[in-house]
């Protein structure tokens, strides 16, 4: 008597055990499953693709969130909403490798300006969603790089001129922000 041969086992990869698992839990859950597993296998086929679900969730979250890297330090007050503040600012775009391409808009002769000449701003008052996340993360005379992606930046508008006059920032860019905040705007403080 000869015993039968057996095929090759053939090993399925990450995505498709996941697309196992999550047919198996669909299916497990409707009391179609061929195989009658027990009610604890069905639970733990379940859990695991409620983790899996989750997790992916969570670093799709994380790509999305205003990440704010000091350059340099400042022991001054918060940035709050209610007061307009100086700022020195240069702007990029920050690019999928990690490099970043000038904007062409910046308000620091040192980074193609013409002359130094702030941007005056009030967190939340006419800017990206974006820039007022990452300024209320830094203190007066701070100096930061603000990375926004483009969700919380222009997203699909495109900004500025691609001809090369002025500034441009492509459609769906991530935003790296070089800012500075000076001081409180003194006329503004005048007002109060």
């Amino acid at each position: 008597h000869v015993a039968p041969r057996r095929a090759p086992v053939r090993r399925a990869s990450q995505p498709q055990l996941l697309l196992v698992l999550a047919c198996h839990c669909h299916l497990a859950t409707f009391h179609c499953f061929p195989l009658h597993p027990s009610p604890f296998l069905i639970i733990m086929i379940q859990t695991i693709f409620l983790i899996t679900v989750l997790l992916s969730a969570f670093a799709i979250s994380l790509a999305k969130d205003v990440a704010v890297v000091v350059q340099s330090p400042s022991d001054g007050p918060p940035v709050t909403r209610s007061n307009r503040y100086q700022s020195h600012v240069t702007l990029y775009i920050q690019n999928s490798d990690g490099s970043k391409t000038p904007s062409g808009w910046s308000t620091r002769q040192s980074d193609g300006a013409a002359k130094d000449s702030p941007f005056e701003f009030q967190p939340g008052v006419g800017l990206i969603e974006g820039w007022t996340e990452g300024v209320l993360k830094m203190k007066e005379g701070e100096r930061s790089w603000i990375s926004i992606p483009s969700e919380k930046g222009y997203g699909a508008q495109e900004m500025g001129s691609p001809s090369g006059a002025g500034f441009y920032i492509p459609a769906n860019s991530d935003l790296l922000f070089d800012i500075e905040i000076l001081e409180k705007d003194a006329a503004a403080m005048k007002d109060l």
